[in-house]
């Protein structure tokens, strides 16, 4: 019997995207992270109706990616990493439920060795609103994933009333991306949509990353300003998650 997959459909629709959007997301993060995918809306009808029960490993990196969840979390049965088939509908994809899935991680460069960051970070920066004269600080819970040398963190929603993601990569102790905040519809900034680049070094302890943020303000200044994440946990199981979506203030 098929078993419809509630828990993709639930996540996707909470990001607001309709099913094609959903699959032009998961074809653009196969090529920021070097790995192409055919990913289109027949693909993403057959995974949410169950029919098939488990992606291939480069639609999983992917769809890690885009809901920044570990896909342990995404509805999908747990399946052993190699066995793939022709689907006929969109693509290769793992079709028998077996014991456990641990998602692949692309083949690194011989000899580059990759610390983790994967787990619950706390996210703080600060900034300064020109319009209220002050500094403040936003703070978020975010899910750190990792493959092999690109990062992507996505806040809990609990944790803020602002959503927020980042998208890294790590050159030895530095780390480089971007960050995009969808502010609170009901807050001072009205649902704005705000978005940068962001520069980190990390500890040797890999506990912590501190650097600098830079942005545009709302009279198109560009601005900047600390930001900081502090490692708390490096478990990404929904037991782990459940605990952290809380308010991070």
């Amino acid at each position: 019997m098929t078993v419809p997959n509630t828990a993709l459909r639930a996540v996707r629709t909470g990001m607001r995207m309709s099913q094609d959007d959903f699959a032009r997301a998961l074809q653009a993060a196969g090529h920021r992270v070097g790995e192409p995918n055919d990913a289109n809306k027949r693909l993403v009808q057959r995974w949410e109706s169950g029919t098939i029960t488990a992606p291939r490993p480069v639609y999983a990196r992917a769809l890690e990616v885009v809901t920044g969840l570990p896909i342990s979390l995404l509805g999908f049965a747990a399946v052993p990493d190699g066995q793939i088939a022709d689907d006929q509908h969109g693509g290769h994809d793992l079709t028998s439920p077996m014991s456990s899935l641990a998602t692949p991680t692309p083949t690194s460069t011989p000899g580059t060795v990759h610390k983790s960051y994967e787990g619950v970070w706390l996210s703080r920066y600060q900034y300064h609103s020109s319009g209220r004269e002050d500094s403040f600080a936003g703070q978020h819970f975010v899910v750190v994933l990792q493959h092999g040398d690109r990062l992507t963190a996505r806040s809990l929603p609990g944790s803020a009333a602002s959503s927020l993601s980042l998208d890294l990569t790590v050159d030895g102790a530095v780390i480089t991306g971007t960050w995009v905040e969808q502010t609170d519809s009901a807050g001072y900034y009205r649902g704005a949509r705000y978005h940068g680049a962001i520069q980190l070094l990390a500890e040797p302890t890999g506990r912590r990353m501190a650097g600098k943020w830079v942005g545009f303000g709302k009279d198109m200044d560009v601005n900047t300003g600390p930001w900081e994440l502090i490692f708390r946990d490096a478990s990404t199981s929904k037991t782990t998650l459940d605990r952290y979506n809380t308010s991070a203030e």
